[in-house]
């Protein structure tokens, strides 16, 4: 199947009433795990690439083994650019084939990340690839992008309405109390405004910093107009604790692949429940 945008998932997720997993890949094991997790439980699934990632793996080789694992998946996959804080990099991603792009223009004024905003919809919408904005900081940190979190302001209502309806982004972030990275206590979400904003635009609600809210509040978010929800730290945690297990168990081992194959099987278990959480499953 042929990769699909983000807007076709999330139109779909609204109809549904449920959220779509956006979960990030660093490798091939990874990738496999995401694709072999959604044909499993039969959902549609977002997998999505940092520009970190992308400095590591290389772009090239991110679309390939995006594009090869759609090809033969028989679920809808959407490739999504992450929290791109560079034009030319959003662009390169347009031009390498990714259906999706975020920009991420949160370090601007409100005026000037507008701006910036509508020129990438402008550019992304002409070739059919969906845009997901920001506006307001999300803490911790991902990859190269670190906020503080006294500046992890909470996105104040009228400002996040009149930047959905000033740039025409098929996907809204906004602070709303999640960060990024581990968290030293559970989050305290502001559900008053995930609804607010929902209700007055119909805006589909991007939850960042995904892995480590509580399943109550992830439920909540979704009946209140949460569409996509990004998981990355845990993925990291999954298979990496199960790396390490297996090198501890088997200090002697040289073949990569036995290392690293039970650590695709426990991520994939990992997002499948995943999925089950977000009312994705038998949705594709």
């Amino acid at each position: 199947m042929a990769l699909v945008s983000l807007r076709t998932l999330l139109d779909a997720a609204q109809q549904g009433k449920y959220a779509v997993g956006a979960f990030n890949c660093n490798n091939m094991e990874i990738v496999q795990a995401i694709v072999a997790a959604a044909e499993e439980t039969r959902s549609p699934v977002i997998l999505q690439a940092s520009q970190g990632a992308i400095k590591y793996a290389g772009l090239e080789y991110i679309v390939g083994m995006v594009k090869t694992a759609a090809q033969k998946a028989t679920v809808p996959i959407c490739l999504h650019l992450d929290h791109g804080t560079d034009f030319n990099t959003v662009v390169a991603c347009i031009r390498a084939g990714f259906t999706s792009v975020m920009f991420d223009g949160s370090q601007y004024e409100k005026e000037e990340n507008i701006n910036r905003t509508r020129e990438v919809v402008k550019i992304a919408h002409a070739v059919g690839v969906s845009v997901e904005g920001e506006i307001g900081k999300i803490g911790g940190v991902e990859d190269d992008i670190a906020v503080d979190e006294r500046d992890a302001m909470l996105t104040p209502v009228p400002d996040a309405i009149e930047f959905y309806e000033a740039t025409g982004v098929d996907a809204l972030a906004m602070s709303f109390g999640t960060a990024h990275g581990p968290y030293k206590l559970p989050p305290k979400l502001a559900l008053d405004r995930i609804a607010a904003v929902h209700e007055q635009t119909g805006a589909y609600l991007v939850m960042h910093g995904g892995s480590g809210v509580p399943a109550e509040d992830v439920k909540k978010g979704i009946e209140l107009g949460i569409r996509k929800i990004n998981i990355d730290t845990e993925l990291r945690q999954a298979f990496l604790g199960e790396v390490r297990r297996q090198l501890a168990e088997k200090p002697d081992e040289i073949d990569p692949r036995k290392i690293f194959a039970p650590a695709r099987d426990v991520l994939k278990e990992h997002i499948k429940a995943k999925m089950a959480l977000f009312g994705s499953v038998g949705k594709a």
